[in-house]
């Protein structure tokens, strides 16, 4: 393959081209590529930063098998991802659809519901703390002033932790939001309109027009949440101060995946860790694309997958 061409013009084009898209390509090769291929290869060693790499072949993945914690946190985040990502989808779908009807103010409360998914991380995970917390916490003194029931502990009941966290995840959901509210604007009226004529109201409208019509958004999104979820850090982190608790409740499989990292300086285990959550997001995206051959409309023939 000939990468500069003959011609002076063409030659001269294709320098500035690659001028250009240099500074990218290095900070690719040094901040992408290369991680990648030495995580591959750290994986297949005993890396503990300090000595060099010592080869072991499958020995980390062999011990994985072996490792109830590492079990543990595929199972809470398993758990995680299955109550995240219906939640947030079925709630960023239904807000879109509130906010796609003509009402007074409607801007203000788009900016309303999108404003909180600016402000992310250990801001958020900080005020959920407090929202949740079972003894001043709001929720619980709400839920006994109004119903008289004593809250749960929330993060800190075993059986509580993850829910709380999934509640705490609809804090985020301003971004699938905007999303579905810009694929609901997409719809043409006139589907609405002959819909109507045929005597079909509001629930069929949705269900046979707008839910086929944005499906390849909703499988985006859905897609897009499965990732995140399986990579949820952060709140889980700070609330837990890195423990995952209580009695590893909470212990998700990145917070696992740190420990070992930065904690027992186990690269060489993180990183077989690290190549197994690629293989099971992989996997789950791919599952989730099969299955949706026959569930998502698009326009062209052409464009299903």
């Amino acid at each position: 393959m000939r990468l500069i061409p003959k011609s002076k013009l063409a030659r001269r084009e294709a320098l500035w081209f690659y001028a250009f898209i240099s500074p990218w390509l290095i900070g690719f090769l040094i901040f992408t590529l290369y991680p990648i291929i030495a995580s591959a290869y750290f994986s297949l060693t005993i890396y503990d930063i300090v000595r060099a790499p010592r080869w072991t072949g499958l020995g980390n993945y062999a011990e994985l098998v072996h490792d109830k914690l590492f079990w543990q946190s595929l199972k809470v985040t398993f758990y995680y991802t299955f109550l995240a990502v219906p939640l947030t989808t079925v709630a960023a779908l239904s807000l879109a659809q509130l906010l796609n009807q003509r009402v007074p103010f409607l801007g203000v409360f788009r900016t309303v519901y999108y404003l909180p998914s600016i402000v992310t991380g250990v801001a958020v995970a900080l005020l959920w703390q407090w929202i949740l917390n079972p003894e001043f916490g709001l929720v619980n003194y709400l839920l006994y002033a109004v119903f008289r029931i004593h809250g749960p502990g929330w993060f800190y009941d075993k059986a509580w932790a993850i829910p709380s966290y999934v509640l705490m995840s609809l804090w985020g959901l301003g971004a699938p939001l905007i999303i579905y509210l810009a694929a609901l604007q997409n719809v043409p009226t006139e589907l609405y309109e002959a819909a109507e004529l045929d005597g079909a109201g509001p629930w069929k409208r949705f269900r046979h027009i707008t839910i086929p019509m944005i499906s390849p958004v909703i499988l985006f999104n859905v897609i897009v949440g499965i990732i995140g979820s399986f990579q949820v850090f952060t709140q889980i982190y700070v609330i837990t101060q890195g423990r995952g608790g209580p009695h590893y409740a909470s212990l998700v499989y990145v917070l696992y995946l740190f420990q070992n990292a930065f904690r027992n300086f186990r690269m060489g285990y993180a990183s077989a860790q690290a190549w197994i959550l690629f293989w099971v997001i992989f996997g789950l995206t791919i599952l989730a694309l099969r299955v949706s051959r026959s569930h998502v409309y698009y326009e062209s023939p052409g464009e299903n997958i």
